[in-house]
């Protein structure tokens, strides 16, 4: 009884907390969270969640905002009726000034509430962060697009340039029906703009919550799945053989394990590692050592002792997945792994499979690609018209705080757009926790402060982007 009247003062104490802290909001920021709220506590999951719906949510909001039926174009494909799109166009004063694209997936990575410690799909403030599937990646960012075209309709004045924006589904799942792909493939005239604002950039915060640097994401690795499979003849447990299909995939999987990829490096990654190698600890000087030699390999393996630089230090393969055996007293006749790479720029899904082919050197390892086989992303210029406002904001509202490109070491829905000739720029603005938030993991959550900072600032930058007062 009493561990009950404990919980239930602890629930009281941690939704009076919310409210508070909901109460010192202002007025625009409280209209915001209640677009956040909504998206986070939609569920978008493939399994068991629908796009279309959130996309119909929030095409209603804009809608009750002013925009016409005719600017909101509700986009499904007939084979995916649950994976839906929504594209909003506010127009702008000048037609020859171009547009811009705001661009957002509003599908999430699976969430099982047995796992959570609280429910992934009910938007929960705590101790001064948000918590949910999709807080971090990247319903936050949604709704800030979403309450930027609200704002800006009901201005005073129109802006000069057009603003589009494009939710879509499908980027979570590399095997599902990608909603950014067939807006690109089947209505590109709909979302054509002269650049687009897509996730992927940010800003890193230390672990006592300091900011320590904002990127801008301007370019990205490949992400490819790959098939390992062994099969055998199998037979009786009882009568063991040495071609185990199981421990032959074992060998196959250390093997790919233990090898690293060579090192390389982009102007963009070259930008990061000279700040991260200024800390000085042994991965900073085995960066400052690597990049005056990219050959040296042991400088290369003490720099990758840090997750952030491996990830974007060269290509990286990792087994995902297992399955095996058919029954607990029978030898294994076949078994499985997926191995997910994330392919550096300028090497080939091809190469990539060869490579690991190479590095297991058993001929009885299939390695194969999993379809589908996704666009490789074009890499935008540094545009001093992108990001000459990106610097001059980030100085107004993060004075201080160093303002880089990055490479992300994940894939976005951004690589679409090269064969649309439309380059696309990840934001700086939002600020993440140096374990990455728990995006695709458990307890997904965000620090309150970072969203409504970075709300702040990407609104005053896209009003700068489309001429807007």
């Amino acid at each position: 009884m009493r561990k009950l009247a404990a919980g239930i003062v602890g629930l009281a104490l941690m939704g009076a907390t919310s409210a508070q802290a909901q109460a010192s909001l202002r007025p625009d920021q409280t209209a915001f969270r209640e677009i956040f709220k909504e998206l986070v506590e939609t569920n978008t999951t493939l399994s068991a969640g629908s796009c279309t719906e959130a996309a119909a949510k929030m095409g209603a909001r804009l809608k009750a905002a002013g925009f016409a039926d005719a600017d909101l174009h509700y986009i499904t494909a007939p084979s995916n009726p649950k994976e839906g799109s929504l594209v909003a166009v506010l127009k702008g004063t000048d037609p020859k000034a171009g547009a811009v694209l705001l661009l957002g997936h509003i599908d999430v990575v699976e969430a099982r509430r047995e796992d959570w410690t609280r429910d992934p799909f009910v938007l929960i403030e705590e101790d001064g962060y948000f918590y949910g599937r999709g807080t971090a990646d990247m319903k936050g960012l949604d709704a800030i697009w979403v309450d930027t075209l609200i704002r800006l309709k009901q201005a005073k004045a129109p802006p000069k340039r057009t603003l589009k924006m494009a939710l879509t589904c499908g980027e979570e799942t590399a095997e599902a029906f990608n909603g950014a792909d067939w807006l690109v493939k089947n209505h590109a005239e709909l979302i054509a703009a002269d650049f687009v604002l897509n996730e992927g950039g940010g800003g890193r915060l230390s672990a006592d919550g300091k900011r320590e640097v904002l990127s801008i994401q301007v370019g990205e690795k490949a992400a490819q799945n790959y098939l390992v499979t062994v099969t055998n003849p199998g037979g009786h447990s009882s009568r063991p053989r040495p071609d185990n299909a199981i421990y032959q995939l074992a060998d196959a999987l250390l093997k790919v394990r233990a090898y690293a990829f060579p090192a390389k490096f982009t102007d963009t990654t070259k930008v990061g590692f000279e700040l991260r190698a200024q800390r000085g600890d042994a991965a900073g000087q085995a960066l400052t050592r690597l990049m005056a030699d990219p050959n040296d390999a042991e400088a290369a393996r003490v720099a990758a002792t840090d997750v952030n630089v491996n990830s974007i230090l060269h290509t990286n393969c990792v087994t995902t997945r297992l399955d095996a055996g058919h029954a607990n007293n029978a030898l294994p006749q076949r078994a499985t792994a997926v191995i997910n790479c994330r392919i550096f720029p300028g090497e080939t899904v091809e190469e990539t499979r060869d490579t690991l082919v190479k590095v297991i050197g058993d001929p009885a390892v299939k390695v194969e690609v999993i379809p589908p086989v996704r666009p490789i992303a074009t890499n935008p210029p540094l545009d001093p018209k992108v990001v000459g406002p990106m610097k001059t904001l980030a100085a107004k509202h993060f004075p201080g705080v160093p303002l880089i490109p990055s490479m992300s070491s994940g894939a976005t829905d951004g690589r679409y757009f090269g064969p649309a000739k439309m380059y696309v720029y990840g934001v700086p603005g939002i600020f993440g926790d140096p374990d990455g938030n728990g995006a695709h993991g458990l307890n997904e959550r965000l620090r309150v402060r970072s969203l409504y900072e970075g709300r702040d600032y990407l609104f005053d930058l896209i009003k700068t982007y489309v001429g807007a007062k």
